[in-house]
């Protein structure tokens, strides 16, 4: 807001009590002719950005739902459902073997293809195709992806970095800088401060950061994963902090514990989606089970981190 003050050369200090369009009125004869431009133009200009910045906080078009229309795989076969629709909170899991076309799917979502993908597949964000304008703004990214490759090359501390982001936001920094620091060092296997330079964390650490600030500052409203479980974080602690977020958490994934995580997953098979299974009650026992053999892995990591002998 204050860019456009000055960018205009607009003096608002002595005028914070009154409307915009009153602080306009008040203005002398010359110091509108010192303008330069004619004040109902400046006006113009100001509720412009105004509805710019409503769209780049996405307060005026919230996500109700994410929808995958259905394509062809590498032999041009129809894909075997008509559609798969996804609302905040949902996660989904994406499994299938090596090069099946896991990554091709968070492409086509990533992009929010409209059959101009090798896939023909397309994706609807609130039951409509999105204008062309929207789709590929940097200003109103509607999705937000984490890879397990990612690091930082500004030279900033952590508390820069997260104060960068939050003023892009239009987000007061304190607001958020102790709670984005305190959710990565619990992903993250060593702990790290508002101080550390961000060029110095570790691969884990980056992620842990990465993935704490899409959580608690980033506004957009779906995230991709692609194989978090290679990482170096406490991935199940990853997925449950995003899930909490009110976000659609889309994962392509090996792991067989992060996939029983999803409320259901899509198997990919040629290049195409083969089937869409939802969880069931057996898998959520064995998905608990799953949770204390690696609670008890995480156990003999941290201890073996720490010279400690096992018994």
């Amino acid at each position: 807001m204050d860019n456009f003050f000055l960018s205009n050369e607009l003096n608002i200090e002595n005028s914070k009590e009154k409307t915009f369009h009153e602080y306009l009125c008040s203005l002398t004869e010359q110091q509108v002719e010192e303008l330069g431009v004619p004040i109902e133009i400046i006006e113009d200009n100001f509720n412009e950005f105004l509805n710019q910045m409503l769209r780049f906080l996405g307060e005026d078009n919230q996500l109700k739902s994410l929808t995958i229309l259905s394509g062809y795989d590498k032999n041009g076969k129809k894909e075997s459902f008509d559609k798969l629709i996804l609302k905040p909170s949902d996660v989904v899991s994406i499994v299938g073997p090596t090069g099946s076309g896991k990554s091709r799917l968070l492409a086509d979502i990533e992009w929010i293809a409209r059959a101009d993908t090798p896939t023909g597949r397309k994706i609807l964000i609130n039951d409509e195709e999105i204008p062309t304008e929207k789709r590929f703004s940097g200003n109103e990214k509607l999705v937000a992806q984490l890879s397990q490759n990612m690091n930082f090359v500004m030279d900033l501390t952590v508390r820069e970095y997260i104060e960068l982001h939050a003023k892009s936001r239009l987000v007061d920094p304190e607001d958020k800088m102790d709670l984005i620091i305190k959710d990565a060092n619990n992903l993250s296997g060593e702990g790290f401060d508002l101080d550390t330079y961000i060029t110095s964390l570790s691969g884990g650490q980056s992620r842990a950061l990465m993935i704490s600030d899409t959580a608690n500052l980033s506004s957009s409203p779906i995230v991709l994963i692609d194989e978090i479980e290679n990482a170096g974080i406490d991935r199940k602690s990853a997925i449950e902090l995003l899930m909490r977020r009110d976000k659609i958490v889309i994962m392509a994934t090996h792991d067989p514990m992060l996939a029983l995580m999803a409320d259901k997953r899509i198997v990919i098979k040629n290049g195409g989606i083969d089937k869409i299974i939802e969880s069931t009650e057996d898998e959520r026992q064995i998905l608990r089970k799953l949770s204390e053999i690696d609670n008890f892995v995480n156990d003999l990591r941290n201890k073996l981190r720490h010279g400690e002998k096992l018994y």
